[in-house]
């Protein structure tokens, strides 16, 4: 029996940072194709290009049509071999990252991850979630390496609106709990392989979640008000590394494989993937029967910060019991991460566990 910690080549954070991307570039490759969401590039083109000219590193911009899918990468690999590129630079949030290191993938070249947001935990892994042209989950594309480079600009992160930090706290919410899941239950992580996981990869699961509840309100306001500080800054290490570590190593569980469930419903696609995640970890808890002041516990950090905790804060309504019985059998489908559980996961159950997840966060926000 194995365990095993994965984690990118080297991860760098601070204000500034992507004025030194240049200097890790020269040691992968020549010329990059940076690719790139028009706000991510607006961001983040300029002082790109800047650094890679300045260590002598050619570069070719494309814009991201939206949705890391076989046809998107498929154009970008394209788009990537006739311009000569032998790195490629992923700018902007959980979908043009993961597009990017399915690219890197398909052309065997160094891939640098540049999050212009803290929106979810893709940066740091060797995966990539790929979605239809309509944004309904498809699969997990398990990459055989993690990032060969991690950079977070935090001056560029806390300029963007603090939703999608928000959101990356509830990605990173559902790292210890499906973790501590994957412990309890000993099967094989979904993604590596590996059982049980690594003493390391719980620590980190657990140090995340304790760097929400200390954290997480305090960088939510700095970012509203577009300041770094040590919040900031602790936050979006805890969204990015943390997480990604954590749930790389640590295992996913029910929570990732409720939102992949929820995608069946069009009325979510609207919603960020960590704002859906949210809901998955109470459903989670729920489900696995955890105790009150845990799940209490998880929804005070969800209300102080933002996060859904019912069907009405997902922008859902009228939802019927067919509605709800296509999501849990999304949810519990061949292969979902929500087999990890120590139990037998049914669609019944899962079913059960969306309906009262939404009335105890419903029935919550009342009385607080």
């Amino acid at each position: 029996m194995s365990r095993m910690l994965l984690a990118p080549g080297r991860y760098v954070q601070g204000a500034g940072a992507m004025n030194e991307i240049g200097s890790h570039a020269i040691t992968m490759g020549s010329k990059a194709l940076l690719v790139g969401g028009k706000r991510a590039l607006s961001a983040s083109a300029q002082p790109i290009q800047a650094s890679l000219e300045e260590s002598s590193v050619g570069c070719h911009v494309e814009n991201f049509n939206g949705e890391c899918s076989d046809q998107e990468i498929n154009r970008l690999v394209e788009v990537a071999k006739s311009n000569g590129c032998d790195i490629v630079i992923g700018a902007g949030g959980g979908k043009v990252i993961d597009t990017g290191k399915a690219v890197a993938f398909e052309m065997k070249v160094p891939v640098i991850i540049v999050p212009t947001i803290a929106a979810t935990d893709a940066p740091c892994s060797a995966l990539s979630v790929i979605y239809t042209e309509e944004g309904v989950f498809n699969r997990y594309l398990v990459l055989p390496k993690n990032p060969d480079c991690v950079l977070v600009d935090t001056a560029v992160v806390a300029q963007a609106p603090e939703n999608y930090l928000v959101s990356g706290m509830g990605d990173a919410l559902a790292t210890f709990w499906e973790a501590d899941t994957c412990a309890k239950s000993c099967k094989p992580n979904a993604l590596n392989g590996a059982t049980p996981p690594t003493l390391s990869a719980i620590a980190l699961a657990r140090l995340c979640y304790d760097t929400l509840l200390e954290h997480g309100l305090s960088a939510k306001l700095a970012v509203e008000r577009k300041v770094v500080t040590p919040s900031v800054e602790a936050i979006v290490e805890a969204n990015t590394l943390l997480s990604g570590l954590g749930f790389e190593s640590g295992g996913l569980a029910g929570s990732h494989s409720v939102h992949n469930g929820l995608t069946v419903l069009e009325a979510t696609h609207g919603k960020l993937h960590g704002e859906k995640v949210a809901f998955g970890v109470l459903t989670q808890l729920v489900l696995e029967g955890r105790p009150s002041c845990d799940i209490e516990e998880v929804m005070d950090f969800c209300l102080s910060v933002g996060l859904p905790v019912c069907f009405e804060d997902l922008g859902l309504s009228n939802l019927t019991k067919e509605d709800i019985r296509k999501v849990a059998e999304a949810t519990t489908a061949e292969g979902e991460t929500i087999h990890s559980t120590w139990f037998t996961v049914t669609a019944d159950a899962v079913e059960a566990a969306i309906w009262t997840a939404d009335a105890l966060g419903s029935l919550y926000k009342k009385e607080v």
